[in-house]
């Protein structure tokens, strides 16, 4: 099974069952943001999780092995049109410059990994409509002179 039928098995399976993606990380034991990504396509889990998850949608071990190998991350996708997608595309183009001399000014020249990373997505309740809020934490990896 490739990836990209893993991803739709999971899709249909998670519909039908009505389940939320922190019931499915609860059962892999880590966090909703990184278990969707995995069931995504976009990372991987240990056998462990990848059977856990798998076990939580009545999938077979096909969909584990699929989730236990390694993604090919292609950056080939054109402007992206979902709305949601796009606004983050949005947001780099007019603050990504902004985000860059700000972590220079702050840590010197290197770049936040997004691999020693974490993400967490929150709704904060608010009168004039509830909020997104997005916590993006990476290791500042320093550039080497040699």
């Amino acid at each position: 099974m490739n990836k990209t039928a893993m991803k739709d098995a999971i899709l249909e399976a998670k519909f039908a069952k009505g389940l939320k993606w922190a019931e499915i990380a609860g059962a892999a034991g880590l966090s909703a943001e990184y278990v969707c990504s995995a069931c995504l396509g976009m990372n991987h889990l240990d056998k462990p999780q990848a059977d856990a998850v798998a076990a939580v949608l009545d999938l077979d071990l096909e969909v584990s092995a699929a989730l236990q190998r390694f993604p090919h991350k292609a950056w080939d996708r054109p402007i992206p049109t979902d709305p949601v997608i796009y606004r983050w595309y949005e947001m780099l183009n007019v603050y990504g410059e902004t985000i860059k001399e700000m972590i220079h000014e702050k840590f010197g020249d290197g770049i936040m990994s997004a691999i020693d990373f974490t993400m967490n997505i929150d709704k904060q309740t608010d009168p004039k409509g509830d909020r997104v809020v997005v916590t993006i934490s990476g290791k500042f990896l320093p550039y080497k002179s040699w």
